[in-house]
């Protein structure tokens, strides 16, 4: 089975050697923009349109990643590893939380990952 993102990418490079591809950055961010619009209206049409705008928004973001230069399955892998770390960090917390449930929680959470966030900056500040 191909990986989607590498399908992706393969479909649009070969529409790209055709001649079939944007000119310019600022409209593959105008297109990205539509396509978030258009997923935020399917939202109340059911899961089925939901799934097919939410499929458009992905293809969408992997050409913007071919026009960045960018290997999206890399960028994603990486971002998958960001989170895990500074969930890590919540994790190790989690104990002295308020419980499920409680309106507090969320900001606490929120609180801990922002702390992860400056941590991280501070140990590699790019």
């Amino acid at each position: 089975m191909v990986e989607p993102l590498n399908e992706a990418m393969r479909i649009q490079l070969d529409a790209a050697k055709l001649g079939f591809d944007w000119r310019e950055l600022q409209e593959l961010w105008d297109k990205l923009a539509e396509e978030v619009g258009e997923l935020k209206e399917a939202v109340s049409e059911g899961p089925d349109r939901t799934r097919d705008e939410l499929g458009d928004l992905l293809f969408m973001a992997v050409n913007l990643a071919r026009h960045l230069k960018v290997d999206p399955a890399r960028a994603l892998n990486e971002a998958n590893a960001k989170f895990s770390r500074r969930f890590g960090f919540i994790l190790e917390s989690v104990e002295q939380l308020p419980p499920i449930g409680h309106p507090q929680r969320l900001d606490a959470m929120e609180a801990l990952w922002q702390e992860a966030k400056m941590r991280e900056r501070k140990q590699d500040p790019k």
